[in-house]
């Protein structure tokens, strides 16, 4: 496991919290107007930020470092690079939370290499799971650029980094042309493992959600945006960092053309909301109106960059995500969020609050989500996959990393809003 002790990290923490780095060492601190309510969102923070690093992350003799998801032995490269993103600010003061996520990125890359339909493998590099979700190979460029910009360390970009990013470069540019270049076959898929026909769009072909469930039509709109975003920053490595000019101009050319498929096949007219993002379409005219709590998702499109959150068509697609025309948006007795069909009727994600949080615009409705976040907390202290909103103690996943990571996210995010304002 990573090798920093208990009061070591929580030491180091408080130490920049004085130091006035946006890493605090106690989470209640305004963020909502009611002392109870922060002071069980603390509780929520504290085991949020050291479990998910203390306990998931674990360094391998080979020198990278394997993140487990939780109560399943395997790791998912979209769960892995989230899970590890809230420690970015602690790796530009701490070498050994440098190395640990640079090991990250490291055993990334070899899965990679190793096979980039994978979606998750096992600690020994085995594979566990072949669903191509496109998502999965877009995560370690994002999580690695974003360590690269807050840190200035180029060394996580190594040769085989670079080999594992134009892989992924490569895929994508097959993908595109599904029907024609790819051999990509999942039995879970319609006509024969190939999936649903789809017209060609300039948008990338996926074959499962990042929820692990089958797309409907092949073409999910969030992942797309979120390609267009990861091949722009990849393209700023390419020139930055590898000084390769052919890459970096491929790299920025995938981005915008993922980018005009988006916004020529990817919309659509839904009263009362007016023009709204689909959550999948096929470029043939067919659209799934829809949104899931895992991210990717409609409802994250501000998080991870492809546009900003007081953008109008973003506020319209919202809009809609958190409303019952929304089929897997729930209201319950004790709270009201997304769901997935991954998971029972009624059961709303802690994921999908914590990005309801993070994209929100108006400070009522922060403070009425941690109140939904405080209520999942059965008295273990930590997030689940998804709970009743009827019943928060019927919960799925004991032991799930990526949401509680992305509550840490969420506040550090408010902290700093915190202290901006003061």
């Amino acid at each position: 496991m990573l090798r920093i002790c208990r009061s070591r990290f929580f030491a180091f923490v408080l130490a920049l919290s004085v130091a006035g780095v946006a890493v605090p060492a106690r989470a209640g601190e305004g963020l909502t107007h009611s002392p109870a309510l922060n002071a069980k969102l603390n509780v929520l923070y504290l085991t949020a930020y050291d479990e998910t690093i203390q306990r998931h992350a674990l360094a391998q003799r080979d020198g990278t470092t394997y993140v487990s998801t939780g109560d399943i032995d395997a790791e998912w490269l979209r769960d892995a690079s989230e899970t590890v993103r809230p420690y970015i600010a602690l790796a530009a003061h701490d070498p050994d939370v440098a190395r640990t996520l640079r090991g990250v990125v490291a055993r990334q890359a070899k899965y990679i290499l190793i096979d980039p339909y994978a979606n998750a493998f096992s600690s020994n590099y085995h594979i566990v799971e072949r669903k191509f979700e496109v998502d999965s190979l877009l995560y370690p460029i994002w999580f690695s650029y974003d360590y690269y910009k807050q840190t200035g360390d180029r060394s996580i970009f190594t040769p085989v980094v670079r080999r594992a990013f134009e892989r992924v470069v490569a895929t994508l540019r097959d993908e595109q042309h599904h029907a024609q270049r790819s051999h990509y076959r999942n039995p879970q898929l319609a006509d024969g493992g190939r999936g649903s026909p789809v017209k060609y769009t300039g948008m990338v072909w996926t074959g499962f959600r990042p929820s692990d469930d089958p797309d409907r039509y092949h073409f999910n709109i969030p992942d797309n945006m979120f390609a267009s975003v990861v091949m722009r920053d990849l393209s700023s490595i390419e020139r930055d960092v590898w000084h390769d000019g052919r890459m970096s101009a491929d790299a920025w050319g995938l981005s915008v053309e993922i980018q005009r498929g988006i916004e020529q096949y990817g919309t659509l007219e839904l009263a009362p909301f007016g023009r709204i993002y689909a959550y999948e379409v096929d470029g043939r005219g067919h659209a799934n109106v829809m949104d899931d709590a895992n991210i990717p998702s409609l409802l994250s499109i501000p998080y991870f960059g492809y546009l900003p959150k007081t953008n109008s068509l973003y506020l319209a697609t919202r809009k809609f995500a958190l409303s019952d025309r929304n089929p897997y948006f729930y209201r319950g007795k004790y709270a009201q969020g997304i769901g997935s069909p991954h998971t029972p009727h009624g059961y709303i994600w802690p994921l999908a609050l914590c990005v309801q949080a993070l994209t929100a615009t108006d400070d009522a409705e922060v403070n009425r989500v941690f109140g939904w976040i405080a209520v999942s907390d059965v008295g273990d202290h930590r997030l689940h996959e998804s709970f009743n909103a009827d019943w928060p103690e019927s919960y799925t996943r004991e032991d799930f990393a990526w949401p509680n990571a992305l509550y840490a996210q969420l506040v550090l995010a408010r902290r700093g809003q915190a202290y901006a304002q003061r």
